[in-house]
């Protein structure tokens, strides 16, 4: 996309997983039934009833289809336009919630947001100020092919001829995976989606740019990082969170892990 950001970031919670996925170097494709929205990848898409030359056009485009039956054509040509509509719109709304299943059941996504300051975010997902934050870019696999979240007020709405004729139906339904309410706007998030749940993919270490820790991060939980990072991608950029005294804002100062053990040597941290 023309607008994708050069940079993306991730927000991770101290945790042993997140540990382990930043020293296996990967990012994690999880499950959307884990979301902690209801309805993110769970929302309904309605589709609108076809006009009346839209019916006649959707007639003639299955009567012409060479694979279907001739019993099914002969039905097709008697049916009056109120009970075409219906049939259509049946067989349309199954093959949906079909496919929306299969997506639950088996598809991976993975989360970033366009900011690396906001608060809501260090709060729901950087482990309540005490985790930190990946910046990637997004020139690397798989950070190039990602999909900005659209935030909207209502539930999509589906023409029926394009869902027919365009037989897209798995594009159609990656923009409604990533469609969300007007509510979550703030997390100015882009996903990556993946064809299995629970997959570990592995980025090249120069994607990592920098990490961002937190500004009540433990001293003990920044060192055990920057020693997973001095071990395997020393050139990542380092930079500490501070809660802002005038306003509601989480500055951050670059620093060096020597700067640091010298610092906390001569105790001034």
């Amino acid at each position: 996309m023309s607008n994708k950001p050069n940079t993306i970031f991730k927000y991770e919670g101290f945790t042993t997983q997140s540990l382990l996925n930043l020293k296996a170097q990967s990012v994690y494709f999880g499950s959307p039934r884990n979301f902690n929205d209801p309805y993110d990848c769970a929302i309904t898409a309605s589709i609108t009833d076809p006009t009346t030359i839209e019916l006649e056009h959707l007639r003639e485009f299955y009567i012409s289809d060479p694979n279907f039956s001739a019993k099914g054509k002969k039905q097709l040509e008697e049916l009056s336009e109120d009970e075409l509509k219906i049939q259509l719109l049946r067989g349309a709304n199954v093959a949906l919630d079909k496919a929306k299943e299969i997506f639950l059941n088996n598809n991976g996504i993975t989360c970033f947001s366009e900011r690396n300051d906001d608060l809501l975010m260090w709060s729901h997902y950087g482990g309540q100020y005490k985790g930190f934050c990946l910046e990637f870019l997004t020139e690397y696999e798989p950070f190039n092919n990602l999909r900005k979240v659209q935030y909207v007020k209502k539930m999509p709405i589906i023409r029926m001829d394009s869902f027919v004729y365009d037989k897209n139906l798995e594009k159609l339904l990656d923009d409604i995976y990533c469609t969300k309410s007007l509510s979550w706007a703030y997390e100015k998030e882009w996903r990556g989606l993946h064809k299995q749940a629970g997959t570990l993919y592995t980025y090249k270490p120069k994607a990592l740019k920098a990490i961002y820790f937190g500004p009540d991060i433990e001293q003990q939980a920044l060192e055990i990082i920057c020693l997973i990072l001095a071990g395997q991608n020393p050139e990542v950029e380092l930079w500490k969170g501070i809660r802002s005294e005038f306003e509601f804002k989480v500055n951050f100062t670059n620093f060096t892990y020597t700067s640091y053990i010298e610092a906390k040597r001569k105790g001034l941290i």
